[in-house]
């Protein structure tokens, strides 16, 4: 797992990096890229999903399917019956997890990225599948005492900055595998 500051100037940089790295070592490109953009537009700090999934569903749309955005979050409420979609339609597709999640203090700030799945809304006690195949998280507050207002008081600054780092990093990332592909294609 990697952890990028978004106070770093540098951060889109390493962002774009570390994501590139991991899709590129998973990545089997016989299958369809599939992004869950998990969260809700109604709380501050769990919005970081759905703000990723309006900014990348016009973007990737023939290159990726993306689940999640501000006018149809994907949430505790939903996903079951979106993972339920995915399966029947698209059979087994690569799987990117994007979520907020709270952390110590010192990570508040920061995005990780790495392999395998997440558990979202562990932070806040639901208990929801497991899901994706990598995941990038944005770090967006403290955890450990009333989650729920910690979530309701976190900074949009700090939300709309990882929004905009992450999408740059992943738009870059699946445009130059989508090339590859149509490349590989070919022969």
């Amino acid at each position: 797992m990697e952890l990028i500051n978004i106070e770093d100037k540098s951060a889109v940089g390493h962002f774009y990096k570390f994501f590139s790295n991991y899709l590129t070592e998973l990545y089997d490109y016989r299958k369809e890229i599939v992004l869950l953009c998990i969260g809700t537009d109604r709380s501050t700090g769990d919005s970081l999903g759905p703000l990723i999934g309006h900014k990348l569903k016009p973007l990737l749309k023939g290159k990726a399917h993306v689940f999640g955005t501000l006018e149809e979050p994907l949430h505790a409420k939903n996903i079951h019956q979106v993972l339920k979609y995915i399966n029947l339609n698209y059979g087994r597709p690569f799987m990117i997890a994007i979520d907020a999640c709270l952390g110590s203090l010192n990570h508040v700030g920061h995005i990780s990225v790495g392999k395998g799945p997440i558990k979202p809304g562990a932070g806040v006690s639901k208990d929801l599948p497991p899901v994706g195949d990598m995941f990038v998280t944005g770090i967006v507050n403290i955890s450990g005492f009333m989650e729920y207002m910690v979530l309701q008081n976190t900074r949009l600054r700090t939300v709309m900055k990882m929004a905009d780092i992450i999408s740059v990093g992943i738009y870059k990332t699946i445009n130059e595998i989508y090339e590859e592909s149509k490349v590989r294609a070919q022969f």
